[in-house]
């Protein structure tokens, strides 16, 4: 009568279905962050989270837990809230340059020739990379080495960028 695959959750129920993530992520930055109290030291977990799908959808994120795994879901879970889409130049670069500023933080993108490759550092590189940008040139103007301040750098200078129409021959004559 009953079925044998629920695993006790009751008549009717089967095996969860497992749900597969269409974003890939990375961990950029981990930090151990303490609160002093009375009876001594608590300490709690900051992680950056960047997710992406290499296809122009990308998102930065914070979280904060007990722990390195629930800070990485939180984190994870406010990426793709401020998720951010970005319409490629031919699939791989951007239409043109941008460059913008958060906090201490300042950089500029500027699109590249295909097969040029993803020249960038740091928190631009993974960033770019995860946006699904292949070929451009991204620099760090300022010395902050702050990978969340420059991961939100590159997100504003990414809500800069517009695809630029090319124009009707007929149009210009």
């Amino acid at each position: 009568m009953f079925n044998n695959n629920n695993r006790g959750r009751g008549p009717g129920r089967g095996p969860r279905e497992q749900y597969k993530d269409e974003f890939n992520e990375k961990v950029l930055d981990m930090r151990r962050v303490t609160r002093v109290v009375k009876g001594g030291k608590r300490f709690r977990f900051r992680a950056t989270v960047v997710i992406g799908d290499g296809k122009g959808r990308v998102g930065v994120g914070i979280g904060k837990g007990a722990d390195f795994q629930q800070s990485v879901a939180k984190g994870k879970a406010d990426a793709k809230k401020s998720l951010l889409f970005i319409k490629l130049k031919e699939g791989r670069t951007i239409a043109h340059e941008a460059s913008a500023k958060y906090s201490a933080a300042e950089v500029i993108i500027k699109p590249a020739k295909v097969g040029h490759g993803l020249k960038a550092g740091g928190a631009v590189r993974v960033v770019l990379g995860l946006a699904g940008i292949k070929d451009a040139t991204a620099k760090c103007i300022s010395r902050t080495p702050n990978k969340l301040t420059n991961a939100m750098a590159t997100m504003e200078a990414l809500k800069k960028v517009r695809l630029i129409k090319p124009q009707k021959a007929e149009a210009q004559a």
